[in-house]
């Protein structure tokens, strides 16, 4: 008998299925030259939407400690990334009135790219993520950094040192925890009275209007309308009172949360009435997306096709988690990307998972002049652009993949 699969928030039964992105291994699992000829799990890639709550989201396959324990992403390797950090902190230090006196505690806090900036400006800090290697950089460069799993307990141990946050950050981690319930109580119990919790993820009407299929992987386990957070946050006796719209990752969402009882903001209740009008809270609004997709990959390959039949050379630039599903939901492997290239050094030198395309420096993009560059994390496309700006004295020219296919 099998058991029912039951949402993570509401624990409704999950029988609405979106898509099916195929069967994929873990996106940030990058292999070694002597892992290659071993086998990789697999995992169906199947993203579902609960009828009661329409919180998007996977099944869980691994525990977090096999997926996060250590991780291959840094986040300081991204220009355009730390610029947003910056301003994101210049901001929330003016609009809080934050200072010597207040403590910031970012989750899921990377290499401490973030709270750099915190520190800069004398604001006491502290960041907490499940992985040792990238905390073991961030305490390297004098970022106080907690190796653990955040969630009640931890939170609870928090408070028992006498942390409590006046400002609690988390970019792009919600969307990464599988016990949803015990992360957002864990935020209300660090959280002062009158304290603010402001965090960011990929927003799901732009994944959903844009074609960002690629966001989807194993190691993102929700994906998020505001009406479904607020929801979340809800039944934890917090409210989200506000919400900015900002470009990153294709899209995201920044919203503001903080003890139960303040209003909504004029924007929080319009995005509100914009995810109703587009139909978010309906299942019919849903069942295009898989089309949409297919339609996607079938024309990244008939260029790819075309191109290689032609004898031409591609490359791609990047190594993230999404360029790892659109690789391997499409089929992609070295028969049509020769390599491609990261600015990440963890990554050099390793091959992506399930594709087992080789991972170079940037350097190699100039040594070998291919005509086409696929460029994976097609949301920094502006910057890797500037970067490699010097392909075109070759006649080089840039893919992206999408929200629908450019050749740039």
């Amino acid at each position: 008998m099998t058991s029912i699969r039951r949402c993570r928030f509401c624990r409704h039964p999950l029988k609405d299925l979106i898509v099916s992105l195929g069967n994929a291994p873990l996106s940030n699992a990058y292999l070694t030259a002597a892992q290659l000829h071993r086998m990789e799990p697999y995992y169906p890639l199947e993203v579902f939407v609960c009828a009661e709550c329409f919180l998007v989201q996977l099944d869980e396959f691994e525990p977090p400690e096999r997926i996060f324990s250590e991780y291959a992403y840094f986040s300081s390797y991204s220009r355009s990334w730390l610029v947003h950090c910056e301003r994101y902190c210049e901001e929330t230090a003016r609009r809080f009135g934050l200072d010597g006196k207040s403590q910031v505690v970012e989750i899921g806090s990377n290499d401490g790219s973030f709270l750099h900036y915190y520190l800069q400006k004398g604001i006491p800090a502290l960041g907490v993520d499940p992985a040792a290697n990238v905390a073991e950089v961030a305490n390297s460069k004098g970022i106080p950094t907690r190796v653990a799993f955040f969630g009640v307990d931890y939170a609870r141990a928090l408070l028992a040192e006498g942390v409590r946050a006046d400002l609690i950050l988390g970019n792009n981690v919600l969307a990464h925890v599988p016990d949803l319930n015990g992360f957002v109580e864990g935020l209300k119990i660090l959280l002062k009275p009158g304290g603010t919790i402001s965090m960011e993820f990929p927003h799901l009407l732009k994944l959903m209007q844009e074609n960002q299929f690629d966001t989807i992987y194993h190691e993102h386990f929700s994906y998020f309308s505001f009406l479904a957070v607020s929801r979340v946050f809800t039944a934890h006796g917090l409210t989200i009172v506000d919400v900015e719209e900002v470009p990153t990752h294709g899209g995201s969402l920044r919203i503001f949360g903080g003890h139960a009882g303040a209003p909504l903001t004029a924007r929080a209740a319009d995005l509100l009435e914009r995810e109703q009008r587009a139909g978010l809270d309906r299942l019919n609004y849903y069942s295009a997306f898989g089309e949409r997709v297919k339609e996607v990959k079938r024309n990244l390959l008939n260029f790819l096709v075309q191109a290689k039949r032609k004898r031409m050379r591609i490359a791609g630039y990047g190594a993230p988690a999404k360029g790892n599903t659109l690789l391997n939901y499409c089929g992609i492997r070295t028969d049509f990307l020769d390599f491609t290239v990261d600015l990440n050094p963890h990554k050099q030198g390793r091959f992506l998972p399930g594709s087992h395309i080789p991972i170079h420096a940037p350097e190699q993009i100039m040594q070998t002049r291919p005509d086409y560059i696929l460029i994976l994390p097609w949301n920094l496309k502006q910057e890797i652009m500037e970067q490699l700006s010097g392909i075109r004295a070759w006649g080089g020219k840039f893919v992206i993949p999408i929200p629908e296919l450019q050749v740039l």
